[in-house]
């Protein structure tokens, strides 16, 4: 008897020591076709990158001090009033070094708001934009006239610079896909927002002279810290910039983005012509592509230019900003060179709400709306095939 309680007790404690490894091992890549059918499955997705009109930046949104969930309920029933589906958030690691338990009631809170209005959202991991120098606590006020004078990297530069920090920043990747993985409220995870974007018309001088070098090196890590967590939901990040119409022709970074995520993402704000080629270059990879970039009027790039093409090729759209506020990118990209603080823009650049939830434009909203009724019945008259990806067999349809 004994023997047989000794080998029992070997062989759970075999299959358990089996089992924690399996759970600390990365998921592979999908496979086209799982990555295919979780987009049939989906809506045909359009949204709008969203942080609410009291937030300059992630960290006056996310701690807990100017968290506001009166606002962003507010602000994503207009959301839902035009039949928007999913917002792309960006999340901090700063926030979750500070305070991880907070931060993912936080997150929650917001899961649960948006489910009520019926959006999901896809969650930004670390964001290489804007202000290399992020710190915690009270925000300063707007720069007048200037387009998001306020927001902030993730990691910071001094992070990124030094090796030290890597443990923490895994930290905070593996623990926040960890509370969310099986969470089907979440659409998705973009590990990181235009990884080697150098910042040189607002913060170049600021930058770490080899940015792009150490976010290269540290890229390929975040998705891997992510699989080991086994979401259920894919991974992205998006292509920007360069020429993707060949793979011979790709630098490193956009190298990476498009071999390791399981859905293609990518930033657009041109004409409708060059969305629509962009398109088709992406579309050699045979996988869902999502538009997580869009719509900066000034530029030509609009919601009657792109989104009837991204509806045409069942692209998922999300616009730069919902609501005008403390960010103020209703303002152009030139107003670092001449802030607009003697006149409003001619053309607001991005936004579809003005702050207090009117649309800037009611013929866009009612085009907005118009387009997703028409989309969703197209999606719904499509075929659909469930499969379960690789690793995700806690999935609900």
């Amino acid at each position: 008897m004994l023997r047989k309680s000794w080998r029992c007790l070997v062989f759970t404690l075999c299959v358990s020591a089996e089992a924690f490894a399996q759970s600390h091992q990365p998921a592979q890549r999908w496979t086209e076709r799982a990555a295919n059918d979780w987009y049939a499955r989906q809506p045909w997705l359009v949204g709008s990158n969203y942080i609410p009109a009291t937030a300059i930046n992630e960290l006056e949104m996310w701690q807990q001090e100017t968290f506001d969930p009166e606002r962003i309920d507010k602000e994503l029933g207009w959301a839902e009033s035009l039949g928007l589906n999913t917002m792309r958030l960006f999340l901090h690691d700063l926030p979750w070094q500070q305070d991880a338990q907070g931060f993912q009631k936080r997150i929650d809170t917001f899961l649960r708001i948006a489910a009520k209005h019926y959006i999901k959202p896809l969650f930004v991991l670390f964001d290489s934009c804007w202000d290399p120098n992020p710190k915690l606590g009270p925000q300063h006020a707007p720069r007048p006239g200037v387009h998001n004078s306020g927001w902030v990297q993730s990691p910071g530069a001094k992070a990124l610079q030094d090796p030290g920090e890597q443990a923490r920043l895994q930290a905070y990747v593996e623990g926040v896909v960890r509370a969310f993985a099986k969470d089907d409220r979440v659409l998705g995870w973009d590990v990181w927002n235009e990884p080697d974007n150098t910042n040189d018309g607002s913060y170049g001088e600021l930058e770490p002279k080899d940015k792009a070098k150490l976010v290269l090196a540290l890229l390929p890590k975040v998705y891997e810290w992510a699989r080991t967590q086994h979401p259920i939901q894919p991974l992205t990040s998006g292509v920007w910039k360069g020429d993707w119409s060949s793979p011979n022709k790709l630098d490193a970074m956009a190298k990476i983005q498009l071999e390791m995520s399981d859905v293609i993402s990518f930033h657009n704000y041109d004409k409708a012509e060059e969305f629509e080629k962009r398109i088709h270059s992406l579309q050699q990879y045979h996988r869902p592509i999502i538009c997580t970039e869009y719509m900066a009027r000034g530029n030509g790039s609009t919601f009657e230019g792109s989104l009837p093409v991204a509806r045409k090729y069942s692209v998922a759209a999300i616009n730069w900003g919902l609501v005008a506020g403390k960010t103020q990118t209703y303002l152009p990209w030139d107003s670092w060179a001449h802030p607009y603080t003697d006149r409003e823009p001619a053309v607001w650049f991005h936004e579809i709400f003005r702050t207090d939830g009117t649309p800037y434009r009611q013929e866009e909203a009612d085009l907005i709306r118009k387009l997703i009724v028409e989309g969703s019945k197209k999606a719904a008259g499509a075929k659909r095939v469930v499969t379960i990806p690789p690793g995700s067999q806690l999935l609900r349809c």
